[in-house]
């Protein structure tokens, strides 16, 4: 488990939610840049599917970095963010699935 700072709290700095699925991607990457961080996993609801870290002001360059070159969904204290990728294949099975449910029902109405 990653060493987490508490005493980020209390600095001038900023939070940033992040998906679950991109979780581990962005904890390797703050390290690997030396980027200390604070993570408050007992507070935070499992169902939201996200979690929050804070991070200080000054690294927000360095993190906008990481964030645009590991293609991770994260956004601040606002309305979640839906990941598009996952939401555009949805699209793509629901409408498949209508397609092929029109076509057996045309199909039947001919027999």
């Amino acid at each position: 488990m990653p060493k987490s700072h508490f005493n980020i709290k209390l600095k001038d700095r900023y939070k940033l939610y992040v998906l679950l699925k991109d979780k581990a991607v962005f904890e390797s990457e703050l390290q690997k840049n030396g980027i200390l961080f604070y993570t408050d996993i007992e507070e935070q609801s499992p169902i939201d599917g996200r979690t929050r870290f804070f991070l200080l002001d000054s690294d927000l360059e360095k993190i906008d970095r990481i964030i645009i070159e590991n293609g991770i969904t994260a956004h601040i204290e606002s309305h979640l963010i839906s990941d598009f990728r996952s939401e555009k294949k949805i699209m793509k099975i629901s409408i498949l699935i209508a397609i092929t449910l029109i076509g057996i029902i045309i199909l039947l109405s001919i027999i």
